[in-house]
């Protein structure tokens, strides 16, 4: 389902369409009966950790590797079968994948060339495209003569020299440096919105998908876990999986009291609503951006708080402060809550104004809507 569409908004007919796709190395299932609807203009992460199947998934799109079972279409047109060639999209890959013997020019001009337009009509498509990505003085340069950032702008001014329906990008930022790839993305998304191109990346860098995607689709051992704004993953996650893999996450074992609280400990904490069973093991999750400090307090840091502070509200002792430039990450530790430690990020001021010390007694509150319970197994707390 495309979130950004209300109920009473028709829902568009998808510009991609990816059916149970399936794609087997041998006896290895690196795709497992996925499915995707992508929409015209959007651009969407397929975001995961290494040998998730998100690189398998994006070569199967683009017919770089056929898959083994299920259907691709692209602007109602299947796809699935055809070679590379006959497929309408423009890819840039992480090395660049840039001619070293052709100038910036030339690597741009490749693929209008083989569509046979006239040398007039490339020269000023070529010119154009450098404009675009503001390097209109670098055409005569070769790829070595130029920055990794400046060859990865050429490398996607060839994919979108010939207007491809589709732009695909396999972790094209990953080899260059942070403040580069920062920048870059940036330039990227603005680009992406002002030629209104269907894009879909591969990345494994979350601040990455975060800050580019319209939605993101997290995968793991080649399924899908979630698809969604980067809002709703990062605030509203589907599985202990997601909420683990994007972002700092608290997590604390514990027994489902209600439908609406947890034993953790010797504490009963209230969550968010859930549909667990009664004495279910769980895992309950908060961010540490979400802990609120309530402030320093010489109440006994293994009994949760009584007075009149919010539900949730525990005394703590810090055991540990680190210095992380905009805020410091907390380390609390309540022996009520058994052997589970949080983490809290708090900012500079409150710190500051709070008089936060390692050994001190310290008070927090855990608001319940952003205690999310999930169910415990064996592979997770």
């Amino acid at each position: 389902m495309n979130q950004r569409q209300t109920a009473n908004t028709p829902r568009p007919t998808p510009f991609l369409q990816i059916d149970r796709l399936r794609k087997k190395f041998g006896d290895f299932v690196a795709l497992d009966n996925v499915s995707l609807d992508v929409f015209e203009g959007e651009f969407v992460c397929f975001l995961g950790p290494s040998g998730c199947g998100k690189t398998t998934f994006l070569r199967a799109i683009a017919g770089l590797d056929i898959q083994t079972a299920g259907t691709v279409h692209q602007a109602g047109k299947d796809i699935s079968a055809l070679p590379p060639s006959e497929r309408d999209f423009g890819i840039v890959f992480q090395s660049y994948a840039l001619f070293p013997n052709l100038t910036v020019a030339k690597n741009i001009a490749f693929g209008l060339e083989n569509q046979k337009l006239s040398k007039p009509d490339i020269s000023k498509r070529v010119t154009e495209l450098l404009e675009l990505v503001n390097l209109p003085d670098q055409g005569a340069k070769y790829p070595a003569q130029l920055s990794g950032g400046e060859q990865q702008r050429v490398a996607l001014t060839r994919a979108l020299a010939t207007s491809p329906g589709l732009l695909l990008l396999d972790e094209p930022l990953s080899a260059l440096d942070a403040k580069v790839r920062t920048h870059l993305r940036h330039e990227m998304k603005a680009l992406q919105r002002r030629l209104g191109v269907t894009t879909i990346m591969v990345t494994h860098d979350q601040e990455e998908a975060l800050t580019l995607a319209d939605r993101i689709v997290v995968m793991n051992h080649g399924v899908i876990e979630q698809v969604g704004t980067p809002t709703e993953i990062y605030r509203q996650p589907g599985t202990l999986f997601v909420a683990d893999f994007i972002g700092a996450m608290n997590q604390v074992a514990g027994r489902v009291a209600s439908s609406d609280c947890v034993a953790v400990g010797e504490i009963t904490l209230a969550t968010r609503p859930h549909n667990l069973y009664l004495d279910e093991p769980v895992v309950v999750t908060i961010r540490p951006e979400d802990i609120v400090p309530h402030g320093a307090g010489a109440r006994s840091p293994g009994v949760p708080d009584s007075g009149d502070h919010a539900e949730n509200t525990l005394a703590a002792v810090v055991e540990d402060m680190e210095f992380l430039g905009s805020f410091w990450r907390v380390s609390l530790k309540n022996n009520a809550l058994g052997n589970a430690a949080l983490t809290a990020d708090m900012s500079i001021n409150a710190v500051r104004r709070m008089t936060i010390a390692i050994g001190e007694p310290f008070t927090v509150e855990l608001p319940a809507e952003r205690l999310v319970v999930f169910p415990r197994n064996d592979d997770n707390v």
